[in-house]
């Protein structure tokens, strides 16, 4: 079946496909009926969750006081809670797997922040976060069946969630860089990035968006530019408290508007 990009195809994994059900990272995963579809509606709401995402980082940190890793916890507490709870719901929605997006998120804007916190030259810790996004995702590809390793892009189990903890926490460490480490400033930065984010989309298109590394290549220039574009509107636009009520508003808006039917197999096969 030819799978089509941007256009809104099937995605995630397919059901036809040998699934590693032995493994644990392959049995613990959110149901098929509560993901989305990769589309553009899907890519719409995760460049508005990774603004929030970049907020709500900040607003945790700073205005409720826990700094960068006080707060951890508790996000780990509130992602635990959203995969329980995604077990015992049968509804078909997606509202757990965007949920789980925005917590993971924030979490992953504290954490890149935290080599600043140490005084870490932020390309050094970009090298690292880097270097631990590609041995994940070269275990990702040898943990399945190689010649379908991009059919579980989507598959939303622990290693989907490490992987985009990585590299939301990359993401951030990339936009600071090019806002204050090449002086553009957030604006410019955030259009840069913005623009780069388009590319990954345009040239993706055609199914390049379901490819493994093409995908979270994606991710990681959409997390990067959204960390820009959320420090610009909570700083230079609004405050961070209204920014970070605003963009919620926003998220919810286009969970609503763009709403999709969520997968299941019949639509994914």
């Amino acid at each position: 079946m030819k799978r089509s990009g941007i256009r809104g195809s099937s995605v995630g994994y397919q059901p036809g496909f040998r699934y590693a059900s032995s493994r644990l990272f392959y049995k613990v995963k959110m149901k098929l009926e509560h993901l989305p579809k990769i589309g553009m509606a899907y890519w719409i709401t995760l460049i508005i969750a990774s603004i929030l995402g970049a907020n709500t980082g900040d607003f945790l940190a700073g205005i409720l006081g826990f700094g960068h890793v006080a707060g951890l916890p508790i996000l780990i507490a509130a992602f635990l809670a959203i995969v329980i709870a995604e077990k015992f719901d049968a509804r078909k929605h997606f509202i757990y797997f965007w949920l789980a997006i925005i917590v993971v998120r924030t979490a992953a804007t504290n954490i890149g922040d935290i080599g600043h916190d140490l005084h870490i030259n932020a390309l050094v810790v970009m090298a690292i976060l880097a270097a631990v996004l590609i041995v994940t995702l070269l275990v990702w590809k040898k943990s399945i069946d190689s010649a379908n390793a991009d059919s579980y892009t989507l598959a939303a189990h622990p290693l989907y969630w490490w992987t985009m903890l990585v590299a939301g926490a990359l993401g951030t460490v990339i936009g600071d860089y090019f806002s204050f480490g090449l002086h553009l400033g957030n604006l410019i930065a955030a259009c840069v990035l913005g623009v780069v984010v388009a590319g990954f989309l345009f040239f993706g298109r055609n199914g390049k968006l379901f490819q493994l590394a093409y995908y979270w290549a994606t991710v990681v220039c959409i997390r990067s530019a959204g960390t820009a574009a959320g420090d610009f509107f909570a700083h230079k636009v609004f405050t961070l408290a209204s920014s970070t009520a605003i963009f919620g508003i926003i998220f919810v808006l286009a969970l609503i508007i763009l709403r999709e039917r969520p997968l299941n197999s019949r639509s994914a096969l």
